[in-house]
């Protein structure tokens, strides 16, 4: 049968297509039995990674489709592609939904994403599940394995329904609920160094969130215009029962905003997230190190250490008076000699922390846990210094600071 091989081909990147777009939004939804084990940044690399394959197969889907149902009527594949659209079923909404799948891909790819504020990258973002939802009319009305396959067809579904559930539940039913339940309201918005603010957070009995030193939250802040956007700020300290605080650059966007807020403004939060814990290290032994803001879950996770846990902090900036370094070189020196601190003024370039830097700094990093948390490529360069010493990929803890 002509377009037989062709059509069989379609059949299969839809449905492979389709089942890695919704494991995709199954990475986001923040389920806590996997975010809190895996860690929200290498969940949002999983997602990255499987979203270019997704988007691919969908539109290998389109096309194969096409080819195979002109091939089999013999029409041009032109005539055939306009005839599916405005002829078929859900053809219509499905076509929209895929226009809208490559344009979200093509913002999402790095070059353009880093032009982009977090903000408007975000929203654009979400239209995904929406082009999820266009495109679920036609796979039921028009797919071949469903159509006289009710089982199959009723699996599908649940698969549906089953993310949706998941989002709604985690995404918005569950900070609705927790908020509420513990009354967050801003306290203080206290000014640091180099356009920095310190945001006191105030509710009750926080301590039933067991959040941790190292995790972080998603905040939404319930001002006229920042109400309906949350944005994920780690805690810059040990979080009460009553009290959490988070330490906020501003870069331009809503963290900007930050300064202006009053003392009892209403406080949304979904968290917490993250599986930068003090419980997760190996050893006895810990060399943290932070980069520009990427030091704030440093400071708290530092806190956090058993008082046997020796550490050492290095703390790169661009320039000093440095945010939380006087706070760091507090610690230091009520530790009695076991938290050791080095502030590190200057460029990649001048402070490649390097193998050797890092073993002037850290003797015995091979026997420690590594905490690193700053952008890509501070990451990247500590994670490759510090394997080179001989410290164990499982002892080598992250936290990457860019969306």
């Amino acid at each position: 049968m002509p377009g037989g091989i062709t059509g069989g081909l379609g059949i299969l990147t839809a449905m492979v297509g389709t089942y890695l777009a919704i494991l995709g939004c199954l990475l986001m939804a923040r389920l806590p039995f996997i975010e809190n084990e895996v860690g929200q940044d290498r969940l949002i690399a999983w997602h990255r990674k499987l979203g270019p394959y997704a988007l691919v197969l969908i539109t290998l889907h389109v096309v194969l489709t096409t080819v195979s149902y002109a091939q089999g009527i013999g029409v041009s594949v032109v005539a055939e592609f306009i005839s599916l659209c405005f002829g078929s079923p859900w053809m219509l909404p499905a076509l929209v939904a895929t226009l809208m799948m490559i344009g979200l891909g093509v913002i999402s790819w790095r070059r353009i994403r880093a032009r982009m504020k977090y903000e408007t990258w975000l929203t654009m973002h979400q239209y995904f599940y929406l082009a999820i939802a266009l495109a679920f009319g036609h796979q039921l009305e028009m797919g071949t394995v469903f159509i006289d396959h009710p089982v199959a067809k009723y699996f599908w579904i649940a698969l549906y329904v089953g993310a949706a559930a998941a989002i709604v539940i985690f995404r918005i039913l569950m900070p609705i609920v927790r908020s509420i339940r513990h009354s967050a309201k801003v306290l203080e918005v206290v000014p640091a160094e180099h356009d920095t603010v310190h945001v006191y957070i105030g509710g009750r009995k926080f301590n039933r969130l067991n959040a941790k030193g190292g995790q972080w939250f998603s905040w939404r802040f319930g001002t006229r215009n920042w109400w309906w956007q949350g944005h994920p700020y780690s805690l810059s300290a040990k979080p009460t029962d009553t009290g959490m605080r988070i330490t906020v650059k501003d870069l331009g966007d809503q963290s900007g905003a930050l300064t202006k807020l009053k003392p009892g403004t209403r406080v949304m939060f979904e968290g917490p997230y993250g599986a930068f814990r003090a419980d997760r290290r190996h050893t006895n032994r810990v060399v943290m190190l932070g980069a520009g803001v990427g030091i704030t879950p440093i400071r708290a996770l530092l806190e956090q250490l058993p008082e046997h846990v020796e550490a050492i902090v290095v703390y790169r900036v661009h320039e000093e008076p440095a945010p939380i370094a006087d706070e760091l070189k507090a610690m230091a020196a009520a530790s009695h000699g076991r938290i050791t601190v080095f502030v590190v003024s200057g460029t990649r370039q001048q402070f490649p922390m390097n193998a050797r830097q890092l073993k002037t700094v850290a003797p015995n990093i091979a026997a420690s846990d590594v905490y690193l948390c700053g952008p890509t490529g501070f990451i990247e360069s500590v994670k490759h210094s510090a394997r080179e010493l001989g410290v164990p990929a499982a002892r080598i803890h992250d936290e990457l600071f860019e969306f």
